[in-house]
């Protein structure tokens, strides 16, 4: 790892929301790591850090940090290069899944955490990035990975309709004011899917990548892959909104229903609770682009 004596990184966190991405995001800058190293990204494999960050953060919060922890840190997972920006990510940096909606809050721990990675970063730029999604959606798999039976006796009595995504970025806001934050509806991301990662990668939106349209072409039938690939093949030199334009138009003739439904495993759920749910997160997605010093990516 070289970095410039006294410049400052910038460390980006990607936070999830668990069940989001389900590590496409950091699996396709992984891919493109070559790339990124020569625009001075530093993305380093996840099975390297994952674990080692969160032994160090539990050491912030015991006994404090050694001077050099952050050094120590950076030259053992980075790879190869000049170092102006460390990407990583892991939907548990603000806590378990057990801990994801305790308290009746989306990640009750997120602003704590924060501050653990800023003793870390002391003099680095904080970026945090993060993927939200629909209660409906976010809690059935979220139950699966705890000891709880039901979605009720997770959220410890707490109403699934009394979640907003809005309270946990004012929160963060609030605590962590300086820290810019970029926000998207996970419900959107096969629209936004190269905003999002060049936007994470810190790369111009005329730099092209591999796995540009992997996440589309996941959810598009056979027939609707091919004649996709041949359009752009055909069609070279694309804007981005341009390129948008031409996912939607595809997704819309060509997506593949079973690659987007979703089954909703909540026993006692009914069909009106899960509208109700999705209606209060429209509303809530809404308050969180009116709130201050927030970028939320949307299509």
């Amino acid at each position: 790892m070289i970095q410039e004596a006294g410049k400052r990184m910038q460390v980006v966190i990607h936070a999830g929301a668990h069940h989001t991405d389900e590590d496409r995001l950091i699996n396709c800058l992984s891919a493109n790591r070559e790339m990124l190293a020569r625009h001075g990204t530093n993305v380093p494999d996840p099975q390297r850090y994952r674990r080692l960050v969160r032994d160090v953060l539990h050491q912030a919060q015991d006994t404090g940090l050694a001077p050099n922890a952050r050094d120590i840190l950076v030259d053992a997972i980075s790879n190869e290069g000049a170092v102006d920006r460390l990407v990583l990510s892991n939907p548990g940096f603000f806590g378990t899944p057990k801990m994801a909606v305790s308290g009746g809050v989306f990640y009750g721990a997120a602003e704590h955490r924060l501050n653990m990675f800023r003793q870390l970063f002391p003099d680095d730029h904080l970026e945090l990035f993060i993927g939200v999604v629909n209660p409906a959606t976010f809690l059935p798999p979220l139950l699966k990975e705890t000891e709880f039976g039901t979605v009720e006796a997770l959220l410890r009595g707490h109403e699934a309709t009394h979640l907003r995504w809005s309270e946990l970025i004012t929160r963060i806001r609030t605590h962590h004011p300086d820290i810019p934050v970029t926000v998207w509806s996970n419900e959107d991301t096969p629209l936004i899917w190269s905003q999002v990662v060049r936007e994470l990668a810190g790369i111009d939106p005329t730099v092209g990548f591999d796995g540009e349209f992997s996440l589309i072409e996941e959810i598009m039938t056979p027939a609707g892959r091919e004649r996709f690939r041949g359009y752009l093949a055909s069609h070279p030199g694309l804007t981005e909104v341009q390129k948008r334009r031409v996912v939607a138009a595809f997704l819309d003739k060509f997506a593949d229903e079973a690659a987007i439904e979703e089954e909703l495993d909540a026993p006692g759920w009914t069909d009106a609770h899960v509208a109700m749910l999705t209606e209060l997160y429209d509303e809530d997605m809404y308050a969180v682009q009116r709130i201050q010093g927030v970028q939320v990516i949307a299509p």
